[in-house]
């Protein structure tokens, strides 16, 4: 009988909930979008608040939060130039 060992089954786990690729349209949670932005989640928050990465949303409660895709596709198209739009 094979068995696997613990590193290995850990790997596959891992592959198996890593997305693929960013939808266009629609919004990302954290969990998700970590393993598109080379940056921890303060230094997402603290950019945030300078205005140089988009701002989260909140869906439905205040813990509930996520970033809408397409201005992350727009950061990811040029983080250093990368400015977030002004909110009416």
């Amino acid at each position: 009988m094979a068995t696997k060992d613990h590193k290995s089954a850990s790997r596959d786990c891992v592959q198996a909930t890593t997305p693929q690729s960013l939808p266009f349209d629609g919004f990302t949670r954290w969990s998700s979008l970590k393993y598109f932005i080379p940056l921890s989640r303060e230094a997402v928050r603290l950019r945030e608040l300078a205005g140089r990465f988009p701002e989260r949303v909140q869906l439905g409660s205040p813990r509930c939060v996520a970033w809408p895709n397409r201005e992350i596709h727009r950061w990811l198209a040029d983080p250093a130039g990368y400015r977030a739009l002004e909110s009416a």
